[in-house]
C-alpha cells in the first residue's frame, strides 16, 4: 500500500506541464522534418539547379543524414526543456556532439561514393570517365579516411584517449606491416595498376592466371568475369607482377592461317590463286587494306604452302568470327573454281628398279598377313613358337 502512495505522490510531482511542451517541441520538430524531406529540400535542389553539380550532389549526400539529425535536434530540444540537473545533461550534450559529427561524417561518405561528380572531373583528364578504374578505388580509398577521422573525432569526444592510440600505432603499425605482408602487397598492386592504368572497367583482357572481362578493383583484389560467366577474383598482387594483354586496345584483329595445296597444281594456277584471294581481300569493305598477305610460304614434301595474314576492321569478337568464316568460303570457291585441291598429309612411293619382283615380295607378304592362325601354330620356328605365352 506505501508503494502505491509513494507512486501517486512521485506521479503528481512530475512537471506534467514541461513534459507536454517538450512533447509538443519533439512533435513539431518531427513534423518539420517530414515538410523539410517532403517540400523545403526539393525546394533547395531546384533553386541550386544552376550551380555546379559537385554542389548539388554535395546536397543530395546530406539529405539522409539532415533527415535523421532533424530527429535527434527534436529529442535534445525537448530534453534541454526538461528541468533535468546540469550534470546529468553533461552526458546527453557529449551524446549530441558526437552524433553531429556522425552526420558530418555520414554525409561525406556518402560524397565520396563511387557515383559521386567529386572524381568525375580528374577522371576524364586522365582516363575514361565512369568506366575508369580509378574513380572505385579513390572513392574507397577517402571512404576509408572519412570513416577513420570520424571515428577518431568521436572517440576523442567521447573522452578516450586518442592522442596514446595514435603514438602507439608507430609500433602496432610495424607489427601489422610484418603481419600482413600479403594484405598490403595487394594493396599497393591495387595502387600501381590504378596509376598505370593497364586496363580499365569493362576492358577483355588476358594473363597467365586469367582471361576475361575486367568488372572491379578494391584494395585487395580485382574481379574479372570469364568467358564461361564466372567471377575470377585476382590479388592484386599476382596480377600486377604478370604481363597483361588487353585485347580492348585492338585498332583492328588479326587473321592469320597457311593452306596446304596438292603438288599437282602448276605454278600458273598458284599464281593465279594468290592474285584472286589478294584481290578479293582489297575489295571486301571488312578487312583492313593496310597490311594483307597472301603469299606461297614454304614447298613442303606433299603440298605447296599458302601463307595468309591479314586484319579485320572489327575487334568485336562474333562479327571477327563472322568474317573469318565469309573469307574461308570465299577462298574455297576460288579454289574450287581453280581446280585446286587441298592437300592432306601423305607420302608417295616410288619405285624405279625391278618393279615385278617388288610387286611379287609385296604379294608375298600379303599372304602371309592372310595366313589363318593354326598354320601358324603348326609350324615349327614360328613367332608363336619361339616366344613363350604370359601365362605361361
Amino acid at each position: 500500500m506505501d508503494f502505491l502512495l509513494n507512486a501517486k505522490e512521485w506521479l503528481f510531482e512530475l512537471p506534467w506541464i514541461d513534459i507536454g511542451i517538450a512533447f509538443v517541441i519533439f512533435l513539431l520538430v518531427f513534423l518539420f522534418r517530414k515538410i523539410f524531406t517532403k517540400y523545403i529540400f526539393k525546394l533547395i535542389i531546384k533553386i541550386t539547379h544552376k550551380a555546379p553539380s559537385i554542389f548539388k550532389n554535395l546536397l543530395t549526400s546530406f539529405e539522409s543524414p539532415v533527415h535523421f539529425f532533424i530527429g535527434v535536434l527534436g529529442i535534445y530540444l525537448a530534453l534541454l526543456y526538461l528541468p533535468i540537473p546540469r550534470e546529468q545533461m553533461a552526458p546527453i550534450n557529449t551524446l549530441y556532439r558526437a552524433l553531429i559529427i556522425v552526420v558530418i561524417g555520414w554525409g561525406f561518405y556518402n560524397f565520396a561514393g563511387a557515383s559521386s561528380n567529386l572524381f568525375f572531373k580528374v577522371s576524364h583528364k586522365i582516363e575514361d570517365g565512369k568506366d575508369s578504374m580509378l574513380i572505385p578505388f579513390l572513392s574507397r580509398l577517402l571512404r576509408f579516411v572519412i570513416v577513420a577521422l570520424t571515428i577518431t573525432i568521436v572517440a576523442f569526444e567521447l573522452g578516450y584517449d586518442v592522442n596514446g592510440f595514435i603514438a602507439g600505432l608507430g609500433l602496432g603499425g610495424l607489427a601489422f606491416a610484418l603481419a600482413a605482408q600479403d594484405t598490403l602487397s595487394n594493396f599497393l598492386g591495387g595502387i600501381i595498376i590504378v596509376t598505370e592504368r593497364p586496363f580499365k572497367k569493362g576492358d577483355w583482357i588476358a594473363t597467365p592466371t586469367v582471361e576475361g572481362i575486367v568488372e572491379d578493383i578494391s584494395f585487395r583484389s580485382t574481379k574479372i568475369r570469364a568467358f564461361e560467366d564466372s567471377i575470377v577474383i585476382v590479388p592484386n598482387k599476382t596480377i600486377a607482377h604478370e604481363p597483361i594483354t588487353n585485347w580492348s586496345q585492338m585498332n583492328k584483329r588479326l587473321i592469320t592461317f597457311t593452306i596446304g595445296l596438292e603438288r599437282s597444281v602448276t605454278r600458273e594456277q598458284l599464281e593465279k590463286i594468290v592474285a584472286r584471294i589478294k584481290t578479293m581481300l582489297h575489295e571486301h569493305d571488312a578487312i583492313d587494306n593496310e597490311l594483307i598477305i597472301v603469299n606461297v610460304n614454304e614447298l613442303k614434301n606433299y603440298s605447296y604452302e599458302l601463307y595468309l595474314y591479314f586484319f579485320t576492321k572489327t575487334t568485336a569478337w562474333v562479327e571477327w568470327t563472322e568474317v573469318k568464316q565469309e573469307m574461308n568460303l570465299e577462298i574455297m570457291r576460288i579454289l574450287e573454281e581453280e581446280s585446286a585441291e587441298i592437300a592432306y598429309p601423305s607420302q608417295a612411293l616410288y619405285v624405279e628398279k625391278q618393279p615385278d619382283q617388288f610387286y611379287k615380295v609385296l604379294e608375298e607378304a600379303h599372304q602371309r598377313l592372310e595366313q589363318p592362325e593354326e598354320t601358324a601354330e603348326q609350324e615349327p620356328g614360328t613367332a608363336r613358337e619361339r616366344i613363350p605365352l604370359r601365362d605361361q
